[in-house]
């Protein structure tokens, strides 16, 4: 029930997280701001679907999608495997258009 209820929670906040950048962008740049809603929105697509993995090192893994839809990920994981997990799902995920691989492998367990 425990796992379930941490499950809900950081799925949550994966989506509400767009919704608190999109407050604090101070990104001016930007050619429209539709196109930041897109970007909010396949990170929000790519960092839903490492939570549902439900593997516990998805959860250092980071997120960012350019106006093109190129998403970035860094952070760390345990393997190898984890890694190409996460690069395959945010490969498949709706709107990504490239996926640049900035993961390491953590020496820490």
């Amino acid at each position: 029930m425990k796992n379930q209820f941490a499950t809900f929670c950081f799925a949550l906040g994966t989506l509400l997280a767009p919704v608190a950048a999109l407050a604090a962008d101070g990104d001016t740049d930007r050619s429209h701001p539709m196109v930041y809603v897109d970007d909010a929105a396949i990170t929000a697509k790519v960092k839903a679907g490492l939570a549902d993995e439900q593997l516990s090192s998805l959860a250092n893994i980071h997120v960012d999608t350019d106006a093109n839809g190129a998403v970035t990920l860094s952070g760390t994981a345990r393997n190898q495997a984890e890694i190409d997990k996460a690069v395959a799902l945010a490969r498949k995920t709706e709107g990504v258009t490239s996926v640049k691989n900035d993961i390491r492998i953590s020496n820490e367990d």
